[in-house]
């Protein structure tokens, strides 16, 4: 297993830890066998996350009511979002993994990633404050993104079925049609099947990865026609 450079990260996220033992800590996976890993943090994180963002909303949203704020909260601090945040600065680099899981695919794995991403906000909470944790998910989550995401971010199978219910057509259809790879990292090939369209073919590292890019896949292809 080898160790990245974690002071990359450090500059990613804006923050230079003062006990680095958090930030390894807030990066390791339960797969590497050590207790010293990162659940209890990603507790913390996703509280602490979650008290930034309302904070945030709470001094930019003056005239709002609750129900308004509720539902940009929502959208916000969703673990679709924070798989989103991890993987547009590449956080998913940084975890530290079995040799067997990094193989598999963990670190594109967007359930961890989005783990690892309040983890990492409960180690800063920990190791700098709140003032510091602020500062990094303002940065992270940007401006603009807290501003103006008012729904949360759609799933593309969940899109792809509105779209197709929208036009009266039969829900689509997912088919498993090979697993190809060794055990220890297998690879799901998916067929996806829509009314009136060519069936196509996609493939990812879990059968749930490979039916989201499937889907997203035949929904930008239905979009263009």
């Amino acid at each position: 297993m080898t160790s990245p450079d974690f002071s990359k990260l450090e500059k990613i996220i804006g923050y230079s830890f003062k006990d680095k033992h958090w930030m390894e800590r807030a990066l390791t996976h339960s797969s590497t066998n050590d207790d010293f890993n990162y659940q209890r943090l990603e507790f913390l994180g996703d509280r602490v996350l979650g008290l930034v963002i309302a904070d945030a909303l709470f001094l930019e949203f003056r005239d709002e009511n609750e129900g308004g704020l509720a539902k940009r909260h929502t959208a916000l601090v969703q673990g679709t979002t924070c798989a989103k945040v991890g993987q547009a600065h590449n956080i998913g680099d940084f975890i530290l993994f079995s040799d067997s899981e990094r193989q598999s695919g963990g670190h594109l794995n967007e359930n961890i990633i989005a783990d690892v991403v309040e983890s990492l906000l409960g180690a800063i909470y920990v190791d700098g404050g709140y003032d510091a944790v602020h500062k990094v998910v303002l940065k992270l989550w940007g401006d603009e993104n807290i501003k103006t995401l008012k729904n949360a971010p759609q799933d593309p199978k969940t899109e792809l079925q509105e779209w197709v219910q929208a036009r009266g057509l039969d829900l689509p259809h997912y088919e498993i049609v090979d697993k190809i790879g060794p055990d220890h990292a297998p690879k799901f090939v998916v067929r996806i099947t829509v009314e009136g369209e060519d069936p196509l073919l996609a493939e990812g590292t879990s059968r749930r990865q490979a039916e989201k890019i499937a889907a997203d896949t035949m929904l930008q292809l239905l979009k263009k026609s």
